[in-house]
């Protein structure tokens, strides 16, 4: 027997989301019907879309614009960390490690995936790059597959620009502490052999 419409109909909503099949939509849905409280997710998902906005400058999820980050004059404008989520300025600023400005892609390369390069913000971030006052641009995307053909593109961008005095890095590569070797990424490995330097005992 088929499902009542709402019901059918609140299942594939939850099947839009990403990462969610038509098993676990009817769980979510499911729980829905069981918990009064889940009322409040419609409410916050209204809340979310009528209140959040892209920053202009930095294209990072905010409720003002520009955001917060980027109207903060303490954090040095000269410096441009450049992320593919607005998750990962969450980490980043988590992190206290970065007193910085940001520029978010909005996603990575993954023609695969249908993400192509001009679904990106990589033309925003060379508007930005253009108009002068970038010192250094930091590539920090995910160090796999997607990250790095990501990284490549925007390099690209910026080295068309021939801009003097603007330097490109990336974000250092090895082995995470606490790790154990035998469950760490193939591409985690080649970079930490390709990065390793020498090491000697200190004097005593």
């Amino acid at each position: 027997m088929a499902y009542p419409e709402p019901l059918e109909a609140l299942v594939r909503a939850f099947e839009r989301f990403p990462g969610i099949g038509r098993r676990s939509a009817e769980r979510l849905a499911f729980h829905v019907l069981r918990d009064p409280a889940a009322r409040e997710l419609a409410r916050a998902i209204d809340d979310a879309l009528l209140r959040t906005r892209r920053c202009s400058t930095c294209c990072n999820v905010a409720e003002s614009d520009p955001c917060a980050l980027c109207s903060d004059e303490k954090r040095d404008a000269r410096v441009v960390c450049v992320v593919e989520e607005p998750r990962h300025v969450e980490a980043l600023e988590r992190s206290g490690a970065f007193r910085g400005r940001y520029h978010v892609l909005l996603g990575a390369y993954n023609p695969a995936d249908g993400t192509e390069a001009v679904h990106l913000t990589i033309a925003r971030l060379v508007e930005r790059a253009r108009r002068g006052g970038f010192d250094e641009v930091i590539l920090a995307t995910d160090p796999d597959a997607e990250g790095e053909a990501t990284a490549l593109l925007v390099l690209e961008a910026l080295e068309a620009l021939r801009l003097p005095g603007l330097t490109v890095s990336r974000l250092a590569r090895g082995l995470p502490a606490g790790s154990a070797i035998e469950y760490l990424h193939k591409g985690v490995l080649e970079d930490a052999l390709a990065g390793r330097r020498p090491v000697r005992r200190k004097p005593a």
